[in-house]
Order: structure tokens, then C-alpha cells, then sequence
């Protein structure tokens, strides 16, 4: 039987860039870190647009959401300038564990963090670096389900997270800095909280999600792009007796 190639959502497109909604648990590209997966983000809008594509940021494997990719070298390049200097309007929704209410910003440094191989030969003395988070509380929940015997209750919240700077894993380490970690992060989070909403929801995906990016093309256009949620992460918006954003 033959193998179902994936299809990606493509959210917008011009002659020079295209958007894509990065679905959760796929890699962008072929890496160490899985050496026997076969499908990637990349290879597969290549596939489907029939021609080489270059991202120009990245995404972990277990976020979903919107994802820049330019059709040429010198594109990207022009592309990444941006998120270099700056002038990328980025924002994510994510469900956190407790109430985190109102608005904040969280101005944390945070060390690098180092992979075992790929970065097997890096400075482990580095200094923190500079690591800033705005954050926003969209809704609040309180549910009788029990993720620790203390409580007969959970709390939960969705925020809106808006990186200023673009540190590795950036949201999911300030969220958990503020006791507040987003749920499903099997790095950083509550391994309680998380079973106990993979348990209730029948979704055990990071419910954290790349929802828009604002960016100029090549000619200078402001183009804004908003990702719709998934399925499991519908789900669990509803089961939180949450609209969906």
C-alpha cells in the first residue's frame, strides 16, 4: 500500500516567501536529534510547491504553528534580517497550569541551553543571556480534576506570549520561572499536571502555538499572518470551556 504523503496548510504566499501552519511533533528539517524520522516541514512543502524552500526561523518539533520559509537564498536572507533587527511581530497562545493573571513581562536571562552532540565542543561558562517575555491572560478555568492530592481542583489559564528576544525555548523556561509551566512541556513542566490533562482531554500534544507573524516582504509590505489551531489543541479549548482564538 502505497505511503499518504502529508499535505501542509499554506497560509499565504508570494513569488519570494511562503507561510505554513507547522503542524505539532514534526521536525522543520532532518536532524540528530531523530535520526530515523523521514518527514519534515521542509521536504515537504519542497514537494509540494516543487521547488527548494529555505526557513527562515525555526520552531520546536512539539509547536505548531505559523512558519516563514523563503524560495530563495537571497530571500532569506533579506527575511532574516528582520528577525535579527528586531521588527518581527511575533505572538503564541499557550495553556499554562494556574491562574497567571493580567499582563506582564518576564526579564529573565537564560543560560544556553546545549545539546550533548551538537553542541559537544560550545563554552559551557557562558553568561546568561538577555531573555524577555511579554504575556497576557486571555481566560481562566477551574476544573474537578486532580492532578495532586492536595487539590480537588485545577486551575488553568490561556495566555497570549509575545517573545521580545529568541532564546531556546524561551516560553516554555520563563513560564515554568513564574511557576506557571505550560502544559504538555515534557522538559520544563509538571509531569502531573501533564498526565493529568492528557488523562481529561485525550490530548497529550505542548499546547503552545505559533498564532500570528507580522513581517515585511520584499517590497516592503507589512504582511500579517494568523495560524489556525489544530484539532487536539481545539479540543482542549473546548473541554476548557474556552472559545477558540
Amino acid at each position: 500500500m502505497p505511503m499518504i504523503k502529508p499535505v501542509l496548510e499554506i497560509l499565504y504566499q508570494d513569488d519570494d516567501l511562503v507561510v505554513v501552519n507547522k503542524p505539532a511533533k514534526m521536525l522543520v528539517h532532518r536532524s540528530w536529534l531523530d535520526k530515523h524520522e523521514t518527514v519534515f516541514v521542509m521536504t515537504t512543502l519542497r514537494d509540494m510547491l516543487g521547488t527548494y524552500v529555505y526557513p527562515v526561523h525555526r520552531l520546536d518539533r512539539p509547536t505548531s504553528g505559523v512558519l516563514l520559509f523563503a524560495k530563495s537564498s537571497e530571500a532569506a536572507r533579506i527575511l532574516s534580517l528582520q528577525f535579527e533587527q528586531h521588527t518581527v511581530e511575533k505572538s503564541y497562545l499557550a495553556v499554562v497550569r494556574g491562574h497567571l493573571l493580567g499582563c506582564g513581562r518576564v526579564d529573565y536571562p537564560l543560560k544556553v541551553k546545549l545539546d550533548k552532540i551538537a553542541d559537544k565542543f560550545a563554552n559551557t561558562d557562558k553568561a546568561p543571556e538577555t531573555a524577555i517575555t511579554d504575556y497576557e491572560n486571555l481566560a481562566t478555568c477551574e476544573l474537578p480534576i486532580v492532578s495532586t492530592p492536595r487539590y480537588a481542583t485545577s486551575r488553568y489559564s490561556l495566555m497570549k506570549l509575545t517573545p521580545i528576544t529568541g532564546r531556546k525555548h524561551q516560553l516554555r523556561r520563563h513560564m515554568t520561572h513564574l511557576f506557571h509551566p505550560i502544559v504538555g512541556d515534557t522538559t520544563h513542566g509538571d509531569t502531573a499536571q501533564n498526565r493529568t490533562v492528557a488523562d481529561f482531554t485525550g490530548v497529550s500534544r505542548l499546547l503552545l502555538h505559533a498564532h500570528s507573524l507580522a513581517f515585511d516582504d520584499l517590497s516592503g509590505e507589512r504582511i500579517s499572518v494568523v495560524a489556525p489551531l489544530d484539532v487536539d489543541f481545539q479540543k482542549v479549548m473546548s473541554d476548557f470551556g474556552w472559545l477558540c482564538a
